[in-house]
């Protein structure tokens, strides 16, 4: 669903991803591995088309985007969850929903039933300020705004970041709910490992800019666990 090949990006005359490759399959979820600052964020930025490509193409169903703005590529199907969740604090819950609407391709004005039946807890705080929720709550909501837009890609940047562990459980069992019973792709930045195991079909570990081994998640054995993901 997702290609990428050989792509290269530069911060002013940093280089910081050189020559990436990287292929998401579809109905899979695929995790994108790595220490901190080695380029993982970047790399879905680029995607996202919130980061300049220096040079390289990224395909989605075959389609070069690289070129494309970033506002051109949710209307696409590629939905986006950003490290930190970056939800608007002071709009309701509700209205943290309906941003999504507008990139809807079916031009759809009500946020979809099952939004509510994934995340029982928004429609319970749907008059609430995105502020006062709690962080687990708040990443239901991003989680919930991405899906508003009806991707058939899912992107989502850490989302167990700072997540109380009952969350992350449920984080776990609806993505792979996405997979499994809906059919969307994901492709997930994740630090945790044991989350990473349970929820992904394939892996691709970055360092310093590099994609330096990848395959299907059995084949994440301790040699590379130690050399590239241990502190």
């Amino acid at each position: 669903m997702l290609k990428v090949e050989g792509l290269n990006h530069y911060y002013g005359e940093s280089h910081t991803l050189w020559d990436v490759d990287l292929e998401v399959p579809e109905r899979k979820c695929t995790v994108l591995m790595g220490r901190n600052g080695v380029g993982k964020t970047t790399l879905l930025e680029c995607i996202m088309g919130l980061q300049p490509v220096r040079s390289g193409s990224i395909l989605y169903r075959d389609r070069p985007i690289e070129r494309a703005s970033a506002e051109e590529r949710a209307p696409m199907g590629i939905g986006y969850v950003p490290q930190g969740r970056q939800i608007f604090p002071l709009l309701s819950v509700e209205e943290n929903l309906q941003i999504g609407l507008p990139a809807r391709h079916d031009g759809a004005k009500a946020i979809p039933e099952f939004i509510y039946e994934l995340f029982p807890v928004l429609r319970e705080m749907l008059g609430r300020r995105g502020g006062d929720l709690s962080g687990g709550q708040q990443q239901q909501l991003a989680i919930g705004r991405a899906l508003v837009t009806d991707p058939q890609l899912l992107i989502l940047d850490e989302p167990t970041e700072g997540i109380q562990p009952n969350i992350v459980a449920q984080i776990g069992d609806i993505i792979r709910k996405l997979i499994d019973e809906i059919g969307l792709t994901v492709l997930l930045v994740e630090q945790k490992l044991p989350f990473a195991r349970r929820v992904g079909d394939d892996f691709m570990i970055v360092d310093r800019g590099r994609a330096v081994a990848g395959g299907e998640m059995p084949s994440l054995n301790e040699e590379l666990i130690r050399q590239y993901l241990t502190v």
